[in-house]
């Protein structure tokens, strides 16, 4: 596929600034797309924007809280006011705050559900309208293989199942429109989340993972654009794990 094929799509990440998301932004440019970061980290997004910028990339850097619908409406007006389209949304914006459910605080499990499952609920809201009319989309909704279950994630591993079922049902809604709807499942990706862990669990943790290794960003954002492709029309509904292997036998951290 060259650049050319996608040079007029716009592609929105959210949480797109750094990590994960700047990954799979990345890698959406390098296929030609102008690219809108949503994200609240203000000095990411500035040294975000700068560096797609400097490999003439078309983009605009949005701070934007995706847990709250005006600011997630008033965002994507101003993607279709600068670009005029949006053919793709990645929905990556997540937390977590992982404590046994003794333990956890009313804070904590809203939180998690806002962030990670009420943001794409308004985001897909918000482009769908835009998608319907131009009668094509592309929509990727990062998951988890956390929604498998995890010790310690009851609030992630039930707002990551949530994404795995918004998912479904979207692709359901609007695959007579062109639109399709499909998910990433990551493993373990080495993140500045990750790398804040000590050695020791950062060793069990990739021995955990079949593969024997911890992914990358470049990992899940091969996956991601391959369901953001037009030649990927007839695959709408699907969840598809990147992680090494981990979501078949092993148990969470």
């Amino acid at each position: 596929m060259n650049a050319s094929t996608h040079s007029a799509e716009v592609a929105i990440v959210t949480g797109g600034a750094k990590g994960i998301g700047f990954g799979i932004a990345q890698a959406l440019a390098r296929g030609g797309r102008r690219i809108a970061l949503f994200d609240l980290d203000r000095t990411a997004l500035d040294e975000a924007t700068t560096e797609l910028a400097a490999a003439d990339v078309e983009v605009i850097g949005l701070a934007v809280d995706v847990t709250n619908s005006e600011s997630v409406n008033q965002a994507v007006d101003a993607v279709i006011q600068r670009f005029g389209r949006v053919d793709i949304l990645v929905n990556n914006a997540g937390i977590v705050r992982d404590k046994r459910i003794t333990k956890m605080s009313d804070e904590d499990w809203d939180m998690v559900i806002d962030v990670n499952l009420k943001s794409q609920f308004l985001c897909c809201r918000a482009v769908l309208a835009h998608m319907s009319t131009a009668r094509y989309g592309r929509i990727v909704n990062i998951a988890s293989r956390a929604w498998l279950g995890g010790v310690g994630q009851s609030n992630y591993s039930a707002s990551k199942g949530g994404v795995v079922s918004l998912t479904r049902s979207l692709a359901l809604e609007w695959a007579s429109a062109g639109i399709t709807v499909n998910a990433v499942a990551p493993g373990i990706v080495d993140t500045p989340l990750f790398r804040t862990f000590d050695s020791a669990l950062q060793e069990r943790l990739q021995k955990s993972v079949p593969a024997q290794r911890i992914g990358t960003p470049a990992d899940i954002a091969h996956a991601v654009s391959f369901f953001a492709q037009r030649e990927a029309s007839y695959i709408t509904g699907q969840t598809l794990y990147v992680c090494g292997g981990r979501s078949l036998s092993s148990p969470s951290v």
